[in-house]
């Protein structure tokens, strides 16, 4: 049996979302950026975002396999899909909807990085800090989140709950090995 729990409302995340945007703005101011959507969880977070950001702005997407169909994570980070263009000598944000372990992110940023990008930042919604395995952090952080396992927002569990407009902690009767 899967209950759901609120845990962010679509009030409190739109409120976020803005002032990151204001945040990125002023960031970089007269330049333009590249959001890099992390796929499929990033992409909700991704647009209601770029319509934050008062700059010239262009959207590219990522994707990359960790989870599969379970609330535990691999540990192995593969590349699904690449970017489509050159990110040489471009402002590139990094959009994710979860810093979790660091893996994911530490994977992605090292291979942005070998585009030779102006600059790279990472911007994510949600931040677990508690769970962190790598020595990594976003430039632009919604909301710092306790050790549960969260879906809405482009969240997923099996890729489900993916179109719930608020986060919600997905609470389970399954007994933990």
């Amino acid at each position: 049996m899967e209950r759901l729990k609120v845990l962010l409302t679509q009030e409190q995340i739109a409120k976020k979302v803005a002032e990151l945007g204001a945040q990125i703005t002023r960031d970089f101011v007269g330049e333009s950026v590249v959001l890099i959507g992390v796929l499929k969880g990033a992409t909700i977070f991704l647009a209601d975002l770029a319509r934050e950001i008062k700059l010239d702005a262009t959207f590219d997407f990522i994707a990359v396999s960790s989870y599969g169909n379970s609330q535990r994570q691999s540990g192995e980070v593969k590349l699904m899909k690449d970017v489509d263009h050159s990110m040489e000598g471009k402002n590139i944000i990094l959009v994710e909807d979860i810093l979790d372990t660091g893996l994911t992110l530490t994977y992605l940023r090292n291979l942005l990085l070998a585009h030779k990008p102006k600059s790279l930042k990472i911007a994510a919604l949600l931040d677990k800090v508690s769970r962190r395995q790598q020595p990594i952090h976003g430039d632009y952080v919604g909301f710092e989140i306790p050790d549960e396992f969260v879906v809405g927002y482009g969240l997923d569990f099996a890729e489900r709950f993916r179109n719930l407009p608020e986060v919600c902690i997905l609470e389970t009767d399954e007994k933990s090995s």
